[in-house]
């Protein structure tokens, strides 16, 4: 498969040759990894890596030990074709800088062990970073950063990049592969772009294809009710979190009742320790407002749900 100006990598052994000649051209390396279905989210890191680097590669592979047995594996939005041509669209400012290349490996490829989706009959080597993968989508989802960590480290294996690019919309992947990318000593430095959003305020994701336009509209009601917290905070720094909290949740069911708040909750940046709910804010510390909610796929019966995440630092 090849696309004008894109090289297309499928063997490990062919984009490390591909490094190689990178290394002898003292060129710096941009790396975007992504699980395909691209938006404009990711063009943002796309774009920002052009900027900043030599040359920028891409990933798009759906990685199967971050899903659960009960998760959307199968049903997850692939579209190979149109993600290269969106590709191949972007340029940097100056027009001079395009993706070199597409990594685009198979399951077998990245998993020799093979990859069971049971962690219990999982073979081989994995990575877990404790201390910042419980909270938040690691209580919620207790495999997922196993698995996030686990593809990240062979990524960067495999293309040993001078800088790596992730979105804020996913904090707390950002906080993990930071906290990996410094214990393991990874000779990588870990950007992190701010959330793309659509007009409503709605944060950009591949899952929010699975939505009808009329849900896609109510579901802005996330971004609001945080901005919202948000406002009312500056105006009462002395609110507790479960006070903040109850006024989101009042504004999410009050957008569509159908909409099941799984989480909201703040956590400090640095440490991803839980603000208690009875306790104000510590301002001398960054936080971060996260949610993440169940929302019909569209208004009509048993249409099915997806899980949408989103956040917004609350204070700096």
């Amino acid at each position: 498969m090849t696309v004008p100006n894109i090289r297309i990598f499928k063997c490990i052994a062919d984009l490390r040759k591909f490094r190689k000649d990178c290394w002898i051209k003292d060129l710096s390396v941009g790396f975007v990894p992504t699980m395909g279905y691209l938006h404009e989210g990711h063009l943002s890191l796309v774009r920002q890596s052009l900027e900043q680097n030599d040359v920028t590669l891409v990933s798009i592979f759906v990685n199967p030990s971050q899903f659960a047995p009960h998760e959307d594996l199968d049903a997850y939005p692939r579209n190979i074709e149109r993600d290269l041509q969106l590709l191949e669209s972007v340029v940097s400012k100056d027009r001079a800088r395009r993706v070199a290349g597409v990594f685009t490996p198979s399951v077998r490829e990245m998993y020799p062990s093979g990859i069971p989706l049971e962690t219990s009959q999982q073979k081989g080597a994995f990575v877990s970073v404790s201390g910042v993968s419980e909270q938040l989508e690691g209580r919620a989802r207790p495999q997922f950063f196993r698995g996030v960590a686990t593809v990240v480290t062979k990524l960067f294996n495999i293309v040993e990049p001078t800088n790596a690019y992730f979105g804020q919309k996913d904090v707390q992947q950002s906080i993990v592969i930071k906290r990996m990318v410094s214990d393991l000593l990874f000779n990588v430095q870990i950007h992190v772009v701010d959330t793309v959003r659509d007009k409503t305020g709605l944060a950009l994701s591949s899952r929010n294809s699975y939505l009808s336009d009329e849900v896609k509209k109510q579901a802005s009601v996330l971004y609001r009710s945080m901005t919202g917290a948000r406002s009312l905070y500056a105006n009462n720094g002395n609110l507790t979190t479960g006070e903040l909290k109850s006024s989101i949740e009042k504004t999410i069911v009050g957008e569509n009742d159908k909409f099941e708040i799984d989480y909201v909750a703040f956590n400090y940046a640095d440490t991803l320790e839980y603000v208690p709910e009875d306790a104000t804010i510590d301002k001398e510390r960054e936080c971060i407002l996260s949610l993440a909610v169940r929302v019909p796929n569209s208004n009509t019966e048993n249409s099915g749900t997806t899980r949408l995440i989103d956040n917004i630092v609350f204070t700096k």
